[in-house]
């Protein structure tokens, strides 16, 4: 077929016209056409079908088709990009460790695209630094910080809160959430004030990301009395703030968070998106909240055809985290982000998580070029399968004091103790009482230590690399292939960001034409970046 064609049966009288001397019929010409997204198209009849930007009151030739102008700031939902402060729908999700470094959420937050520092992993004292580094580039924002849900490490996700109200943090993004605590109840409802014309004011936003529609629930009802009991016989909230919690939700918004690296419930994106959507139109008629919560969509989205299929799902932004690993932006090694520029979709896996590992919660990481997986969750069968190192046979535990630790468990033990003696001296002492939670805890050095490997590119740990990755990745790089995005060292986080946005506002004009008759060639049918 000829790069653009035209069927009859579904032509539309526009009752428009354009001048047949302005018409654009060569591919490269009809290309930079459709690429110019400030602009409409119009497909008229001529002796070649061609295309052209502008009408004419005079013209000689009828519209048979339109595309309306739509740009990457289009996308989305207005009232997220006015609640954040944004000119894009497009969020950088947090990747624990610093892997969404302080780099990549400045670079973002500069070009009007909110980031979340990866604060979950860090010791309080690192996360402060990071945040004053961020306020000293982006004062007014736009920039959020991640607050993980810690159940093995309750001090850990205290101390985060008491950071950010110090720091005077706005706005937060909430992951792993398996209940909602009195910590992240905390954050948002010490920031509750009430507006002269008696409403509330929001002052502490919160993101929360969710897989699981009981969790989701809890975000979008206002705070549980019982935590609100609890904060108040504290002194850590007042009376007013009690009674503002219940005119607001939980969150601002709600990320529904499908097929992600790391913490991941593997959730269809198309079945996901559209159940949390309903469950917030539910609670919605409920509360009748002031302003409705807005939904995002994240995990899975690593082209601008899982982009555009977000957005015309209804989310109200987008979240990517793994191909945003990829960037040079990120915290993690050369060695890693090369390897990660390499995969393809299947290969990823699940493994056990660190901070979850007694729960037996898992998370899906990188398979090729590392035995993470493999080995962390021998680590696990072990666990469940006996309850005290001692208890481990002898020759199972020699083998993975050779293959995994490369030292003996003891002086792991050692190391161990002597680490949460300083960060949770609580745990160590419950641990001391229990065989089993001591085991576990020898387990999640290894768990815990090889994400950082992989950040700081130890050398001789390679193949011990926890590396958080999904299908995405894999996926991205498969639509970058034989472009200059293909190289990861050229991968820049704000330009892979617009090219997805880009790339989805080129498509939905394509996806325009389609449906109004016009058939384009597979080269113009596609985004490609160049």
């Amino acid at each position: 077929m000829s790069s653009i064609e035209f069927n009859n049966n579904k032509a539309i009288d526009w009752s428009w016209q354009v001048e047949g001397s302005t018409l654009l019929a060569d591919d490269s010409a009809i290309k930079n056409a459709l690429m110019d997204l400030e602009q409409p198209v119009y497909v008229a009849n001529t002796k070649n079908l061609g295309v052209c930007n502008k009408l004419s009151t005079s013209g000689s030739e009828k519209v048979l088709a339109f595309a309306q102008s739509l740009t990457p700031e289009d996308l989305g939902d207005d009232e997220y990009k006015k609640h954040h402060g944004v000119k894009y729908a497009y969020h950088g999700g947090a990747m624990a460790n610093g892997i969404a470094s302080v780099e990549m959420v400045i670079a973002l937050g500069k070009a009007g695209l909110l980031c979340s520092f990866g604060a979950a992993g860090l010791v309080p004292d690192a996360v402060e630094d990071a945040i004053k580094r961020i306020q000293a580039e982006l004062p007014d924002g736009p920039y959020a910080v991640n607050l993980i849900h810690a159940p093995a490490e309750e001090a850990l996700e205290r101390g985060a809160v008491e950071r950010f109200l110090k720091l005077g943090v706005k706005t937060v993004e909430a992951s792993a959430y398996l209940a909602l605590t009195e910590h992240i109840v905390w954050y948002r409802l010490a920031g509750l004030t009430r507006n002269a014309d008696g409403t509330t004011h929001i002052g502490h936003k919160v993101i929360a990301k969710i897989s699981r529609t009981e969790v989701a629930r809890r975000f979008m009802e206002p705070a549980p009395i019982k935590l609100i009991n609890k904060l108040l016989a504290q002194g850590k909230i007042t009376e007013e703030q009690v009674e503002l919690s219940k005119t607001v939700p939980m969150a601002d918004d709600i990320t529904a968070e499908a097929d992600s690296g790391g913490h991941t419930d593997n959730r269809p994106f198309l079945t996901l998106l559209p159940s949390i959507i309903t469950l917030r139109d539910e609670i919605q008629r409920k509360y009748n909240y002031a302003q409705a919560l807005r939904v995002g969509a994240g995990g899975g989205i690593g082209t601008p055809e899982s982009a555009l299929a977000g957005f015309n799902m209804g989310a109200a932004y987008l979240v990517l985290g793994s191909v945003n690993q990829s960037c040079v932006e990120a915290g993690a090694s050369e060695h890693t982000r090369k390897l990660l520029a390499t995969i393809e979709m299947a290969d990823v896996t699940m493994a056990p998580a660190a901070d979850m590992f007694e729960m037996g919660v898992k998370l899906q990481v990188l398979k090729r070029g590392s035995m993470f997986a493999m080995r962390a969750n021998k680590l696990y069968d072990l666990y469940v399968s006996y309850d005290s190192i001692e208890d481990i046979p002898v020759a199972e535990r020699e083998k993975v004091e050779k293959q995994i630790f490369r030292q003996s468990l003891d002086d792991i033990w050692a190391g161990t103790a002597s680490f949460f003696q300083e960060r949770d001296p609580d745990m160590l002492a419950r641990a001391m009482k229990s065989p089993k939670r001591k085991m576990a805890l020898i387990f999640r050095w290894y768990l815990g230590l090889s994400s950082r490997w992989s950040n700081d590119g130890e050398q001789g740990r390679e193949m011990d690399y926890q590396i958080w990755a999904g299908p995405s990745m894999g996926a991205f790089n498969s639509w970058v292939k034989d472009t200059y995005l293909a190289d990861y060292t050229q991968r820049q986080v704000v330009d892979v960001a617009m090219h997805l946005l880009k790339g989805a506002a080129y498509l939905e004009r394509i996806n325009q034409l389609k449906r109004q008759g016009v058939s384009l060639s597979t080269d113009l049918s596609r985004y490609i970046p160049c």
